[in-house]
């Protein structure tokens, strides 16, 4: 069997499973990631090469020096596949692809999974709920738009993969104060109006325009709560029957099929309008998820999705035939919280349910799985008063890596 050479770009310690996996299939792996992650406990065993790239400042490196390196590379190397392992390297394996003419998504895609402003309007012309939005580039736009449309107003970047940098407005001058002092990087920015209501994540994969696994959960406390207020963030997988996973099921295939996905694990948010009960798209990823959400997705349906993407990567560079064992239907429910301590005591955590406690520094991080729904709301509700009682670390929101 001919070997195939994949480059990972990672800028976080992620995708241990997926370099592993690929590894198994018989390809080479190169490692390109930043100089500051040399000591992570990377998949050593399958990585081939490793390569890395000095941050100008947290997950930014220099692109024409990650050109000029890969140039390089490719003097001894035929790459088959540039895989990006996070959100923030969505772009940069982007730019490798159609520079060096490497196949897989482009950076015309790519802009509707990683720019917000891009994504928004490309789901709006395609007939898919968003919460009205404006580009702030003009001043009369930005008015207009703020006259018509009712505060809270949210003030977020178009390429952040976490919460952070999201301000929440609640009036005109806050918004033309916010504006003033973002200075140069106005355009990196868009506004949009601020929808109270529950939001979900569907997390899945596709492969050749076939979604061949979906699986939706809820969020019990919204990221953007977490990153700004600290606390406890908490999500729980929905019934594959229920009537809120059908819907988001239908919403999530729009949203995919009209960003023109082609292969892959996608993330993608959404938030069901408290006063009006519709679905709205809030944005989506050509990754998988964060925030352990593998951890929740894999309890409930014995799917591992980083497994299962580099699986799909090795059928397309081999033209291969995929297929995916159909999931099992358990309902779990994931955990995660700031804490004091580095390494937390679980011996009062200890309960059937459990699946595994997360090995994360100065965090308290279960995943929970049962045949219940109802058991495992208990479990974190229970778990979440517990943490909030005893353990609860408030830091400011950079100190903790959270993104989903």
């Amino acid at each position: 069997m001919e070997e195939k050479i994949i480059v990972c770009i990672s800028c976080y310690y992620k995708g241990y499973d997926f370099m592993d996996e690929m590894k198994v299939l018989g390809n080479k792996i190169i490692l390109v990631t930043s100089e500051n992650l040399k000591e992570k406990n990377w998949p050593w065993h399958a990585i081939d090469e490793v390569f890395y790239m000095p941050e100008l400042k947290p997950s930014v490196w220099n692109l024409e020096h990650l050109i000029q390196g890969f140039s390089h590379l490719m003097k001894t190397r035929k790459v088959d596949a540039v895989v990006a392992l996070d959100d923030y390297d969505v772009e940069k394996a982007a730019l490798i692809r159609e520079t060096f003419r490497i196949p897989g998504m482009g950076q015309t895609t790519h802009r509707y999974f990683r720019d917000k402003l891009a994504m928004r309007q490309k789901a709006k012309d395609s007939g898919i709920n968003v919460p009205e939005f404006t580009a702030v580039f003009n001043d009369n736009t930005v008015n207009e738009f703020v006259d018509k449309v009712p505060a809270p107003w949210v003030l977020k970047p178009r390429s952040e993969a976490s919460a952070s940098g999201i301000k929440k407005i609640l009036t005109k001058k806050q918004l033309h104060e916010a504006l003033n002092k973002l200075g140069e990087e106005r355009h990196l920015f868009l506004l949009e109006s601020f929808k109270p209501g529950d939001v979900y994540h569907v997390d899945s994969l596709t492969f050749n325009k076939e979604i061949v696994f979906t699986s939706s959960s809820k969020y019990l406390a919204p990221p953007m709560q977490v990153s700004h207020e600290g606390g406890v963030f908490r999500s729980k997988t929905l019934g594959r029957y229920s009537e809120e996973f059908k819907a988001l099921e239908e919403i999530n295939a729009k949203v995919l099929s009209s960003f023109g996905l082609l292969n892959g694990a996608t993330h993608t948010e959404f938030i069901k309008g408290k006063e009006d009960g519709k679905w709205y798209f809030l944005e989506t990823s050509s990754r998988v998820g964060g925030a352990h959400i593998p951890d929740l997705v894999e309890a409930s349906s014995s799917i591992n999705i980083w497994r299962e993407w580099a699986k799909i990567e090795d059928a397309l560079l081999r033209n291969k035939k995929y297929s995916i064992t159909p999931p099992t239907g358990y309902y779990s429910g994931l955990i995660i919280a700031l804490i004091k301590d580095k390494e937390p005591d679980y011996s009062d955590f200890e309960c059937e349910e459990v699946v595994r406690f997360l090995p994360i520094d100065y965090h308290v991080g279960i995943v929970y799985k049962s045949d219940d729904a109802k058991i495992i709301e208990e479990r974190l509700d229970h778990t979440a008063e517990k943490i909030n009682a005893e353990m609860l670390n408030i830091l400011p929101p950079k100190s903790s890596k959270l993104s989903s």
